[in-house]
């Protein structure tokens, strides 16, 4: 397998690449990466990957636009070394949030970032808990969409949480919310709330008993942690006792991270999909062996059907 299969690994999280590859027990292949004065960006990988299945590691957490413009011409550089399969393992999917048309004359960003992935030579796609399930749908290639749910869940039974309610931090997420409940034997609750602006929330409501419980706030991604600690506050006022967070992406920057500080919340559990789940109060949890799994049965033209059981 390490003649055939190589890790790259771009600027984004070149630590998770690095962890990945010690799961694989292979090397992280060399790559330069450089930018000229003008802002453009240089690729040249030095190592022979004529005929090899590669993998190229790049979530496209901020600078987002950048990200994915490298990931973009690392893959191109991939395909004119003549690589026979070309993977672009992105743990962090952005522009997920704008998958569809919600007002006019507005773009569907998703899509086109599919597009553009699959434009420039890519054969496959790894990604973990995409903002919208469907958006699997929006490429014309094969995409293995994987869940932090089990790496989660472990470290939350670790805890051994008694009284423990399962809640939404809005209605969109009760599907999600309802896997964690059914999983971990949890009563599940909701609250409802109203976006203000794109970093402000107000909560209004929670349906459901969480008066003298834990509680265990689930959600996919979080940024300016407006859902969760607004959600936290609200629940504090209807008696909730000690109050945790779990989410697949903290793509937290300072106003995430003081907000959280802050909060009524104890302790946000988080993976290591984006370099940036990481502050007081955040456990970063690591996605490296399920992402190295994934990889290691992509290229081996196993199933990878068992990694998306939550249930694990």
């Amino acid at each position: 397998m390490k003649d055939s299969l190589k890790v790259l690994s771009g600027s984004a999280h070149p630590e998770l690449a690095r962890l990945i590859c010690q799961n694989l027990d292979t090397e992280l292949c060399s790559v330069d990466l450089d930018a000229f004065p003008d802002g453009e960006t240089f690729v040249q990988i030095n190592e022979n990957i004529r005929g090899r299945d590669v993998f190229i590691v790049q979530p496209t957490c901020p600078p987002t636009n950048q990200n994915i413009m490298e990931l973009l011409i690392m893959v191109d550089a991939a395909r004119r070394a003549s690589a026979e399969r070309i993977t672009a393992v992105m743990p962090f999917f952005g522009y997920a949030r704008q998958d569809r048309k919600d007002r006019p004359r507005v773009p569907i960003t998703a899509k086109l970032v599919a597009n553009l992935i699959a434009a420039a030579g890519v054969n496959r796609v790894l990604t973990m808990d995409l903002h919208a399930g469907q958006i699997q749908g929006f490429f014309d290639i094969p995409v293995d969409h994987l869940y932090a749910a089990p790496v989660l869940i472990k470290a939350i039974r670790e805890r051994e949480i008694e009284d423990l309610v399962v809640v939404s931090p809005d209605v969109g997420g009760i599907k999600m919310t309802h896997a964690y409940a059914k999983t971990l034997g949890a009563p599940m609750a909701i609250v409802a709330k109203n976006r203000v602006s794109a970093e402000e929330v107000e909560a209004l409501n929670v349906i459901g008993d969480v008066d003298g419980k834990n509680v265990l706030l689930v959600d996919d991604l979080t940024e300016t942690a407006g859902t969760l600690t607004a959600a936290a506050d609200l629940l504090k006022k209807h008696g909730a006792k000690n109050i945790y967070a779990g989410v697949s992406h903290a793509v937290l920057g300072d106003k995430g991270r003081a907000r959280i500080a802050k909060s009524s919340i104890i302790e946000l559990f988080a993976t290591n999909s984006v370099p940036l789940a990481t502050g007081e109060k955040v456990t970063t949890l690591d996605i490296s062996p399920l992402m190295a799994e994934a990889i290691k049965r992509i290229h081996g033209d196993e199933s990878v059907t068992s990694l998306f059981d939550i249930r694990r």
